[in-house]
């Protein structure tokens, strides 16, 4: 069973105590777009439309479909790419303002065909924002990341210790962006007992 989290440890079990600098490689991901509050409807329905085609491609054997080079697999966390409307960069105190890309990794079997398909045959669950979803690759680069434990409210206290991580080791960040990885369910976890990745991009200083 193919398991990312597993598979690359660096990348989705970082330490909650120390920042480390990582190199991300190349992925490939579901992607939707959108923009404020994550708390709010929008967010909810992109949220819907996302996991509906994710697991939709994961069952496919199950529909008689098997694409080339499909294996099993669970499906990744997931993530989210942050920044706010007016450019200044993110504040959780200004929801309203965000604007974010969720996103679910996938497989390398996974085509644009076969996303198509698996829209096509949800359609009919009436989610608007499914034609929305997208395959799209995306590559990091060098980064820092760290575990952040916590409501989302207090992440703040996170991106610091990785500014000065990355400042001590030769770096800055390079965008008011940032990427998160959801490794809790908000609706089954306690605000405090959250795990979220944290990871911005830096380049030399």
């Amino acid at each position: 069973m193919l398991d990312y989290k597993k598979l690359q440890k660096e990348l989705y079990q970082p330490s909650a105590i120390k920042p480390a600098l990582i190199d991300v490689k190349e992925m490939q991901f579901l992607m939707i777009d959108g923009k404020g509050d994550p708390n709010g409807e929008a967010f909810e329905i992109a949220t819907g439309a996302l996991y509906s085609v994710a697991y939709g491609l994961k069952m496919l054997p199950k529909k008689g479909i098997t694409p080339d080079g499909y294996v099993p697999y669970v499906v990744p966390p997931l993530e989210g790419i942050w920044d706010i409307a007016d450019g200044v960069g993110y504040d959780p105190r200004n929801k309203d303002n965000l604007v974010w890309t969720i996103m679910i990794r996938q497989p390398d079997f996974v085509t644009a065909q076969w996303v198509d398909t698996v829209i096509a045959q949800n359609s009919k669950k009436g989610n608007p924002m499914l034609p929305n979803v997208r395959l799209q690759t995306q590559m990091e680069g060098l980064c820092v990341q760290m575990l952040h434990l916590g409501t989302y409210d207090t992440e703040p206290e996170t991106f610091e210790k990785l500014a000065v991580f990355a400042h001590q080791q030769g770096y800055t960040r390079n965008s008011k962006k940032h990427r998160e990885i959801y490794l809790s369910d908000p609706r089954k976890t306690v605000p405090e007992k959250l795990k979220t990745i944290l990871r911005f991009r830096v380049d030399e200083l």
